[in-house]
């Protein structure tokens, strides 16, 4: 695979979608839950989506039950609940899996492409990870995403060039998002 444009994925009705359908745009490719500690990252994603997108910013949104089962719901439940808690207006594709023999292709591709570099420092960060890494041993060397809410910023040529763990501080993510809009 060249880029992410290489991919389809599928939209919560199930139906294909080229992520060539992006081409030009910065995006930011997420994992999500419904009922995770990080969930309230939807609250600055959406605001710098309405901020961002009519300077060629898109957010895809790839809900994911593999931590700690964190989004139960079906397709249509996680939607509802994004929108109506949260006022989400950007894309929400169909729930996937990240990690292990059945991780989506795109996710396998992102993580290869910007591997997992850690939480971050403190003593905070490191309790995380040891929780990360006691529900990712399942998955061994295809525990390709550490938990829910892991960002990669796509530029406008689909290439991956960053990646945010859940405990990056979201107005550093919005700050490389602007950069790359420039």
């Amino acid at each position: 695979m060249a880029n992410v444009y290489d991919f389809t994925v599928k939209d919560r009705s199930g139906n294909d979608v080229s992520l060539k359908d992006y081409e030009g745009k910065v995006l930011l490719i997420v994992n999500t839950a419904t009922g995770c500690g990080f969930t309230p990252h939807y609250d600055p994603l959406e605001a710098m989506y309405k901020d961002l997108r009519d300077k060629g910013f898109e957010i895809l949104d790839f809900p994911c039950n593999q931590f700690a089962n964190q989004a139960p719901g079906d397709d249509e439940e996680i939607h509802e609940f994004c929108t109506l808690k949260f006022g989400t207006e950007f894309p929400q594709f169909t729930k996937i899996d990240v990690n292990g023999d059945t991780a989506d292709p795109l996710f396998a591709y992102l993580a290869t492409e910007k591997p997992f570099e850690g939480f971050g420092k403190g003593l905070k960060n490191k309790a995380f990870e040891k929780v990360a890494n006691t529900n990712n041993k399942k998955y061994g060397e295809k525990a390709y995403i550490k938990w829910n809410f892991t960002k990669f910023l796509i530029d406008k040529e689909g290439n991956v060039v960053k990646r945010f763990e859940p405990t990056v501080d979201m107005k550093d993510v919005r700050a490389a998002v602007e950069e790359m809009l420039g």
